[in-house]
């Protein structure tokens, strides 16, 4: 029998016949990791397995390649966020994301740690958005596609970088852009860590991150269509922001 325990963050759930349920979960050492949850779909337990809930998952399964079984106990809960459209629907598309995009049991402890610190600052709602969006960049980096917005991939210099490359997703500085310029998507400072940002840029550079989700992890994943989660949030935020 192969057991271990891990504290993660509830993912998805799928109900299970009538009285269980499949949950994904998200660990720092096993990555994205399911298991099945007796009684999951009971009243019991499905106040805790909401999206976006810290348990403590203890998993248990006769051979490694088994879908096994969970037992959880709770360690945070994130209903707090009921009461706020756009900070849910910002959770919503963090652990849709992360169903989405993570591939399985692959530890990612970097991207927990980030993703832990993203939830925790959903109740502020003057720090959550920036952060979202730095969140996006890094969940870019953790799969391999990250951008490189650092220095000018023309001349190697790191001041006034203004535009990204929309082939390599590495920065390119306004002087060298040249006629090129209006072929290369717009690199807003608060996405290449200077900050704090204007609801326009915070924009802009989802905009930037969304061009690379779909142009290199979709085709990576076989062409499945992004979780609309994410197109909510930002239709969502535009709306909010334009108000």
């Amino acid at each position: 029998m192969i057991e271990w325990r891990e504290e993660g963050i509830v993912l998805s759930v799928r109900r299970l016949g009538e009285n269980d349920a499949i949950v994904d979960a998200f660990t720092p050492q096993r990555g994205r990791h399911a298991g099945v949850v007796r009684g999951g779909g009971g009243r019991r337990l499905a106040p805790l397995l909401q999206p976006g809930g810290q348990l403590l998952f203890a998993w248990r399964a006769r051979l490694e390649d088994h879908l096994g079984a969970f037992t959880v106990e709770a360690v945070r809960s994130r209903a707090g966020l009921m009461g706020d459209p756009l900070a849910l629907a910002a959770l919503d598309a963090t652990t849709a994301l992360l169903a989405y995009a993570l591939p399985e049991r692959e530890g990612q402890p970097h991207l927990y740690a980030a993703t832990l610190a993203l939830l925790d600052l959903l109740e502020d709602e003057d720090e959550w958005p920036l952060a979202y969006l730095r969140w996006e960049m890094g969940l870019l980096n953790s799969v391999g596609f990250g951008l490189d917005l650092q220095r000018c991939a023309v001349t190697g210099a790191r001041d006034d970088l203004a535009f990204v490359s929309p082939r390599t997703g590495r920065a390119v500085a306004r002087d060298a852009a040249g006629r090129w310029a209006d072929r290369l998507l717009p690199l807003p400072g608060c996405l290449a860590g200077q900050g704090p940002a204007s609801a326009g840029e915070l924009l802009d550079g989802l905009r930037v991150t969304g061009h690379f989700l779909e142009g290199r992890l979709v085709p990576a994943l076989g062409d499945r269509p992004l979780p609309p989660a994410r197109a909510r949030l930002i239709a969502r935020m535009a709306r909010q922001f334009s108000a």
